[in-house]
């Protein structure tokens, strides 16, 4: 999407949600899609997932059982998740909050199958946490950080099958230290509890990173985000979140797909050729950041254009 400047935002926060937002750290949910909509619509556009000739990471990046890392930014090679993260009613309310001029520079998705643990207590900065190497970097001028995170519910999302988790409030304030490394352990995934509830990371460990080592979230201000499919909240990385492990009283897999957004003037992997975590690495040849709103006038970051040459979008 090239520059939307002009064009007129009906979906922008009013002062009182954004009032809010600032004070809790989220938004929402809000809808995007109707359920049977999103239903049908994920019923059609998951076969596509299938094809990966056009994707810009190797299927021999993903190792089985952890988060697949090569099925990073599949909205540069499919055109429903390419509209997705360009639908007005997403970019409206981030603008709302980052201002006119917004890239998408990175999403993923969050599957959650029956039996599998709850995602731990963390927060986010500078993407930092897997591999030690800032992912994307604030100016120096700014009092912001970290990223928002737009979250669709592609199906339900309950407490029962694992629905997202956030302390309100603590975006403010961050309890861990990205500089420092988490040690990878695919064997660890499904076998960690904390406070008597199975969480991990995918994993890693979270608690390596706390700056105070006695430190524990306190869950007893912790909200639970339960949304039907189609709708989405919006929420700084830097906010406490976590997910409920999926109980299994239910067969369905929660499906969550989350797109993430900064303005222009943050550098997205910075002197960096190449992502690693959860024992994966990616290639960033073929990667571009997306401008979803206003115009970009700087010029070290990656940029991918529309094409429709068989997929989303090419970088430049």
């Amino acid at each position: 999407m090239q520059n939307t400047q002009n064009k007129p935002r009906k979906f922008c926060l009013t002062s009182e949600q954004l009032a809010i937002f600032h004070e809790r750290g989220y938004a929402g949910p809000f809808t995007l899609y109707q359920p049977e909509e999103m239903k049908e619509l994920w019923e059609r556009e998951r076969i596509e997932m299938f094809d990966r000739s056009h994707a810009v990471y190797k299927d021999s990046d993903a190792i089985s059982g952890v988060t697949n890392i090569s099925n990073y930014d599949r909205h540069l090679d499919l055109p429903f998740l390419a509209d997705h993260i360009c639908r007005p009613e997403i970019v409206d309310r981030v603008s709302s909050v980052l201002g006119p001029d917004v890239l998408c520079w990175r999403t993923e998705f969050f599957p959650k199958y029956p039996g599998n643990e709850g995602t731990d207590w963390h927060q986010a900065d500078t993407f930092a946490n897997a591999s030690g190497s800032p992912q994307i970097v604030w100016p120096d001028a700014e009092d912001f950080g970290g990223t928002i995170t737009v979250w669709t519910a592609f199906t339900e999302a309950t407490i029962e099958n694992g629905c997202l988790q956030f302390i309100p409030g603590t975006h403010r304030t961050m309890y861990y230290d990205e500089s420092k490394r988490m040690h990878y352990d695919m064997n660890q995934i499904n076998k960690i509890k904390k406070e008597s509830v199975r969480r991990g990371f995918f994993g890693y460990d979270y608690r390596q990173l706390q700056i105070d080592p006695d430190w524990k979230p306190d869950e007893s201000k912790s909200v639970s985000l339960i949304m039907r499919p189609g709708q989405f909240v919006m929420f700084w990385s830097t906010l406490m979140h976590a997910s409920h492990p999926h109980s299994g009283k239910t067969k369905q897999m929660r499906l969550g797909y989350a797109a993430r957004y900064v303005p222009t003037s943050v550098k997205i992997y910075p002197d960096t050729e190449v992502v690693t975590e959860y024992g994966s690495s990616i290639n960033l040849e073929k990667y571009g950041a997306v401008l979803v709103s206003g115009k970009n006038d700087f010029t070290y970051n990656r940029i991918a254009t529309h094409t429709t040459k068989g997929k989303a979008f090419k970088s430049n």
